[in-house]
């Protein structure tokens, strides 16, 4: 299969996808056979503070007819000055699976996801629930767990209806067996993506209180500062109004423009790989434009 030219407007691209390295159910391998059978073009493996998934697709070996680029989603804190009610996520593209900086980074958050863990699991044991960090393993396998994970086990065993459920009852935010996360400072997040060989780019913005539309130019120019060199601007969540603002700035401030799903598989089931809930599209054009700038 030829690989498409830039003109070719029906070639889609998602650079924004979560395997079972992180909080998805499918394997690497399974993703980047997924993206060739849906037609996709290009195709990035972006998992919550890990960039083991990645790692592993390119050890599976990739197709031909696929461009795969390494990613990652960094759980970031929000700059001082602005409030994002929660973490900032960050993805970084094009990074060094080795580099030494990058690693220590996520050394860190892993380590502070696995402290939460308990915490969480303790408090829902405090509500009357029978669930342990034992049955936890099972389902985390070799992927770093979090609460994503927590809810699947709660559902499993008949203590929520749902993934959902289990977040809006028990583990959102607020909710009572929600434990603070900790985050890495908005600075360091991006300095280990561009350590590692990386582009940043913010991820979903309209997701972020921090991002309000209304003030989102300042905060957007503050991250530039720290080195951010893109945003996530096509997102299956972003209104029209939303996207076309974002695609402006872009333009304005010599910004990146990417886009993805954030598809995790059976955990989104409304939400498929390349197309969202079907219309979604990303063009290659923005794939092509984001390697340019990681050749640079």
């Amino acid at each position: 299969m030829k690989k498409p030219l830039a003109s070719d407007p029906h070639a889609g691209i998602d650079l924004h996808v979560h395997s079972t390295a992180s909080d998805g159910t499918l394997t690497p391998p399974k993703i980047v056979e997924m993206a060739v059978q849906l037609g996709l073009k290009a195709v990035s493996i972006t998992d919550h503070d890990t960039i083991s998934g990645s790692a592993a697709a390119i050890a599976n070996g990739i197709p031909r007819s696929l461009e795969f680029l390494t990613g990652i989603e960094i759980s970031a804190a929000a700059p001082d000055g602005y409030s994002s009610g929660g973490s900032v996520h960050v993805l970084g593209y094009g990074l060094d699976p080795t580099d030494v900086s990058l690693n220590k980074l996520l050394t860190v958050l892993q380590s502070s996801r696995e402290n939460r863990n308990p915490q969480i699991i303790e408090r829902l044991s405090a509500m009357g629930m029978d669930i342990s960090m034992a049955e936890l393993s099972p389902i985390v396998g070799d992927a770093t767990a979090g609460r994503p994970h927590i809810a699947r086990l709660m559902v499993a065993k008949g203590l929520a209806d749902s993934i959902d459920d289990a977040f809006d009852r028990f583990l959102g935010k607020n909710k009572p067996a929600y434990v603070e996360k900790y985050r890495v400072p908005m600075i360091d997040a991006i300095e280990a993506i561009k350590s590692a060989g990386g582009v940043a780019v913010l991820a979903h913005p309209y997701l972020n209180d921090a991002a309000d539309l209304d003030h989102f130019e300042p905060f957007l120019l503050t991250l530039k500062d720290m080195g951010l060199e893109g945003i996530e601007a096509i997102y299956p969540e972003h209104p029209e109004a939303a996207t076309a603002r974002y695609c402006q700035l872009a333009l304005k401030h010599n910004l990146l423009i990417t886009g993805g799903t954030d598809f995790h598989g059976a955990i989104t089931p409304g939400i498929r790989m390349g197309v969202g809930q079907g219309s979604f599209h990303v063009p290659y054009l923005l794939y092509e434009r984001l390697m340019a700038r990681l050749e640079k």
